[in-house]
């Protein structure tokens, strides 16, 4: 992303006194804010830490970022277990899948204008994806099969590499409106930096979402650290942060890189985004109210139908409630109707199974 498109990005995020739908895409550790006697930045209201933080001009950096959930699943070994009966393949990829929603991660992040790379190490080997603002490419690289992806980049778009404070903070603050309570709480460090905390609560009881928590650098107004935390839980249910960061420009080196022998290298194409025609009979996905308590269903696949087996991981999985059945996590609700609807939302279980009547 260049600097001017950041810029413009961000000056154009307002005050407006809360968010309306809640951000919860992505699944970090989160190094909590840890209030701090010896740290007293100059007062600052909601409205004025937002606009400070909606200001940031800042365009490069290099840091390490930790990422965990806890959103209470259910046991879902048996989706890798199931799979391993007819394809190790696919078992080994659903296992690595399941890792990375209930796990916690590493990564190095580097950013500088339209260059970027995200370079996770932990369990699952080191993986690397390189963006090249200039040659409008994205390199993905996992060093444990030996494989190089690249993608071109869309009208010389440069993608969000890494579920980042920042990303998360860009989207809470571009959907504020009344339905949330926005306040400044205790100051802080993260990273080794002085930081302002700002938090959003929900004005419903018809959400999982108690609050979403940003700390915001005292210097420079960018995002350090977030987290989702569950209606009525002490911990984060979904966390990111920087344990350690740098706002000088990384060495250009960082960002090159060149399939080396042995590496299998694909070239993917761009997929058909070609928008659905709006008078077109293909059914879309519906929003049932809005703000936090928002509830999205999907239409009915007619030409679905369950095996025995799927069927007894669907049970496992869920449990039955009235019209269907129900996934049930801290941060997200997904009811499953005996219609073969799909509707899901941050939202109780009571609230869902009225959408869906």
């Amino acid at each position: 992303m260049s600097s001017e498109a950041r810029v413009t990005r961000r000056r154009a995020l307002t005050w407006s006194a809360a968010l309306g739908v809640p951000v919860l895409v992505g699944a970090a550790i989160l190094v909590p804010v840890a209030a701090s006697g010896a740290v007293d930045l100059p007062d600052k209201t909601p409205a004025a830490l937002i606009a400070f933080a909606a200001d940031s001009e800042v365009d490069a950096l290099s840091g390490t970022i930790e990422q965990t959930s806890d959103l209470g699943l259910p046991d879902l070994g048996a989706l890798a277990g199931g799979a391993a009966s007819g394809d190790e393949a696919t078992a080994a990829k659903l296992d690595d899948l399941l890792s990375l929603v209930t796990g916690s991660h590493t990564a190095k992040v580097y950013l500088d204008g339209a260059d970027a790379r995200l370079q996770v190490l932990d369990r699952l080997g080191e993986r690397n994806v390189y963006v090249d603002g200039a040659a409008g490419t994205a390199w993905f690289v996992d060093s444990e099969s030996q494989t190089a992806t690249a993608l071109p980049l869309p009208d010389g778009e440069a993608p969000d590499v890494a579920p980042t404070p920042e990303d998360m903070l860009d989207q809470a603050l571009a959907k504020l409106d009344e339905s949330t309570e926005v306040t400044v709480g205790t100051d802080g460090r993260v990273a080794g930096r002085d930081v302002y905390e700002l938090i959003l609560t929900p004005r419903t009881d018809d959400t999982l979402v108690g609050e979403l928590r940003f700390a915001i650098d005292g210097e420079n107004g960018v995002a350090l650290s977030a987290s989702v935390t569950a209606r009525g839980a002490s911990q984060p249910a979904w966390q990111v942060s920087f344990t350690q960061v740098d706002f000088t420009a990384p060495d250009p080196s960082v960002f090159a890189f060149t399939p080396g022998d042995g590496v299998q290298v694909e070239q993917l194409a761009l997929p058909d985004r070609a928008p659905t025609a709006p008078d077109s009979d293909a059914p879309r996905p519906t929003v049932i109210g809005e703000g936090w308590s928002s509830v999205v269903e999907l239409p009915m696949d007619a030409g679905k139908t369950l095996d025995a087996e799927q069927l007894a991981l669907l049970d496992s999985l869920t449990t039955p409630v009235d019209g269907g059945r129900v996934l049930q996590t801290a941060l997200v609700s997904v009811l499953l109707t005996d219609d073969g609807r799909v509707l899901a939302g941050a939202v109780p279980v009571d609230v869902l199974v009225a959408a869906g009547r």
